[in-house]
């Protein structure tokens, strides 16, 4: 059987993963100590590597390959149709490893396969301190005379907890690398990733905590104190350890929900000191450790780039929604190229409001109904978002924003259910606007089959049922929702009935000025062009690699050849520039490279005249949508939908009706405890045809 292009770069790409795992399984056991380590130095750690050169092959390199490889796959199978038809079944087969199988705090919700995979991974890391206590204890060193047998077991046991929160540290960065082209080949997106670098923060933050207090105790014990003021010139610094240890502390105890939640700006200012730690950690580590944990932040600053450089210009906002509920809808103009799927979130900044603050939301429009619009929602639950609603609602001329994104799944899988249902509480139902959309979309292609609808939506109060208007275009579509099969249940749990005031209050919308400066939304290097990111990655690691080889054959090494000593800070601070470097100008080219391609385009969009919109008047023009949502795609949308004052959903009730339908995918999104309630009625055996997913933004 001849095998696609695709599937050639899948196996390979399994392959490489599957090798750099056996090499983190083998690197703690004493065959790779006494046996492949020496011949692998010998051969790898030449003139121009040093003692960096095993570990950039073993560690650095695979990773690298799989993100370059993956572009390439990701690019082969970027088309849409491909995507639906190809995806769903394969999704279908995995069914049953996406069911949650764990629904507990601070876990959350885990599915068979995250379980799996977690086992695993904590089975690794006691494998790992395992042997590395096996060869330790074996061979014990006694760092001092007159130390004890014990005391030096102890040091010794410190030292390797250290070693394996490096293993949680080599994967901390692949979850929060927005545009990665990693996650994709296994089915995840940065958003759905979060929890395992939350995960993995929780997990690496407790193994280097100990690790470092038990230094601190160790040092106590011998009288040895004055080795924390120690920052070697042969060896690695324990000043800069104990400063990223700090560091690493602030973030974590301010990374706990009890904090993140009451105070989120200090959280997220917090957060950012994370530039700070990395270079304080590896000037601990050293160069050889470094390149072991390498890929994960070459890869995330590749990607922290490439999304510097989308925010500085300045996005194109042609409209706001205003809801009397305090949600606003921003509509801005985005280049026809630019293809997203539902569900995708989009990060905003408003320089206005805060210059350094950038918050998720929700992409409600779709790329096929609306080409060249994309709208975001926004609640104003927080004090940023009641800021942004206040001073749109003052009547500004123009908002400046600026975007990151937009990212998302790369597929439309919930189209081969036969059932959707949509349980959302409060904002929570942003995400089902877009799918929602593209379902109506759907409905018009021929030969195409697409699934019912129930969405179930629960609010505080009946002011909050304006946000229904939003699952309709503002502008005049096409597209008629009345070949859906949509039942829309709102329930309104703080009320017993609709009062006056509610009635009378209208939607409003606001057209902003344009300005030269301002440009529409363009394709991200990655999402909407996976060979200019391949292209990227790959040449800012051969960079690297030539420029570290050239320093370290014509510097350093006539330095060491000499027995001169090169300070050994100073070759972790060679590597972190060189990063740097290579990652700032191949992104900047490939960037500018693909703007390039792209500004005819713009031009269009930002001579084009807004039908219809006063030019006379510097305020912006604000009218009520009386006569739009008295059209007909409305009156459908209200005949779909039946409110429940003072009451909440019986989701068991609700769930246990889809036993006849032979597939439902169960969608929710809001509060933790909504979400936990439908998984575990999902999971309870109640209905085997349930199919649970979760969209949370709670970070």
């Amino acid at each position: 059987m001849k095998l696609s292009s695709y599937t050639i770069l899948h196996i390979s790409v399994l392959v490489v993963f599957l090798g750099w795992l056996m090499i983190w399984i083998m690197l703690p056991t004493k065959t790779y100590k006494q046996t492949w380590a020496p011949k692998l130095n010998s051969r790898l750690n030449s003139t121009y590597f040093r003692e960096q050169g095993t570990n950039l092959l073993l560690f650095t390199f695979p990773m690298m390959f799989i993100a370059v490889w993956g572009s390439i796959y990701l690019h082969l199978k970027k088309k849409p149709d491909q995507l639906k038809s190809k995806s769903g079944a394969a999704s279908h087969r995995l069914s049953f490893w996406r069911r949650p199988v764990l629904v507990m705090a601070p876990m959350g919700i885990v599915t068979a396969m995250e379980l799996v995979f977690a086992v695993m991974f904590v089975a690794l890391l006691i494998w790992s301190l395992a042997n590395y206590l096996l060869v330790s204890f074996g061979h014990l060193h006694m760092h001092k005379q007159g130390e004890k047998v014990w005391q030096a077991k102890f040091r010794s046991v410190s030292l390797r907890l250290g070693y394996i929160g490096n293993i949680c540290f080599a994967f901390l960065f692949f979850p929060v690398t927005r545009g990665s082209s990693i996650l994709p080949l296994v089915g995840l997106t940065s958003e759905s990733s979060i929890k395992y670098h939350i995960w993995l923060g929780h997990l690496s933050m407790t193994l280097f905590a100990a690790h470092s207090f038990g230094f601190v105790i160790y040092w106590a014990m011998t009288n040895q104190l004055v080795e924390m003021l120690e920052w070697s010139q042969t060896y690695v610094s324990n000043i800069a350890g104990e400063i990223a240890i700090v560091i690493a502390l602030a973030m974590w105890v301010t990374s706990f929900p009890q904090v993140r939640h009451k105070m989120f700006e200090v959280f997220f200012y917090t957060h950012h000191l994370y530039t700070i730690y990395i270079v304080f950690y590896a000037l601990h580590v050293g160069v050889a450790y470094l390149c072991m944990i390498l890929p994960g932040i070459f890869l995330f600053l590749v990607d922290r780039h490439l999304r510097f450089l989308q925010s500085r210009q300045q996005a194109r906002l042609i409209s706001a929604r205003l809801l009397s509920s305090g949600t606003v809808e921003l509509n801005f103009s985005k280049i026809a190229g630019l293809y997203y799927n539902p569900s995708s979130i989009m990060f905003l900044n408003v320089p206005c409001i805060s210059k350094l603050q950038w918050h998720p939301f929700t992409v409600s429009s779709n790329c096929n109904m609306e080409a060249d619009k994309l709208s975001v929602v926004i609640k104003s639950e927080g004090s940023w978002s009641q800021k942004l609603y206040q001073e749109i609602s003052s009547a500004v001329d123009r908002l400046e924003v600026s975007v990151e994104g937009p990212y998302g799944p790369t597929t439309s899988h919930f189209l081969r259910y036969e059932q959707l249902v949509m349980v959302s509480g409060g904002s929570g139902i942003t995400p089902f606007f877009s799918i929602i959309r593209e379902i109506i979309f759907q409905s018009h292609q021929p030969n195409c089959h697409v699934p019912k609808i129930l969405l179930i939506c629960a609010f505080k109060d009946s002011g909050d049922l304006t946000m229904l208007d939003l699952l309709l275009p503002l502008s005049d579509s096409p597209y008629e929702i009345s070949k859906l099969q949509l039942q829309i249940e709102a329930y309104v749990t703080r009320e017993k009935e609709q009062t006056p005031r509610d009635i009378q209050k209208h939607t409003q919308s606001i057209w902003f000025k344009p300005s030269p400066s301002d440009s529409p939304i363009s394709p991200l290097l990655g999402p909407n062009n996976w060979l200019w990111l391949g292209a990227i990655i790959s040449s800012s690691f051969v960079m690297f690699l030539i420029l570290l080889g050239i320093v370290t054959r014509y510097y350093i090494y006539p330095i060491e050849h000499n027995n001169e000593n090169y300070h050994y800070s100073f070759k972790i601070l060679w590597d972190m520039f060189l990063v740097c470097t290579c990652i700032f100008l191949a992104s900047s080219i490939g960037f500018l490279c693909s703007k390039r391609m792209s500004s005819s385009e713009s031009k269009q969009i930002l001579n084009m005249e807004i039908p219809n919109t006063p030019t006379s008047s510097p305020r912006p023009w604000i009218y009520d949508t009386d006569q739009e949502l008295e059209s007909v795609p409305h009156q459908s949308l209200v005949q779909a939908t039946k409110v429940h004052f003072g009451a909440r959903p019986n989701l068991k009730k609700i769930l246990s009706e889809c036993k006849g339908l032979s597939d439902s995918g169960v969608l929710v999104c809001g509060p933790w405890k909504m979400r936990h309630e439908v998984a575990k009625i999902c999971t309870s055996g109640l209905a085997n045809n349930l199919h649970f997913e979760s969209i949370s933004f709670n970070w």
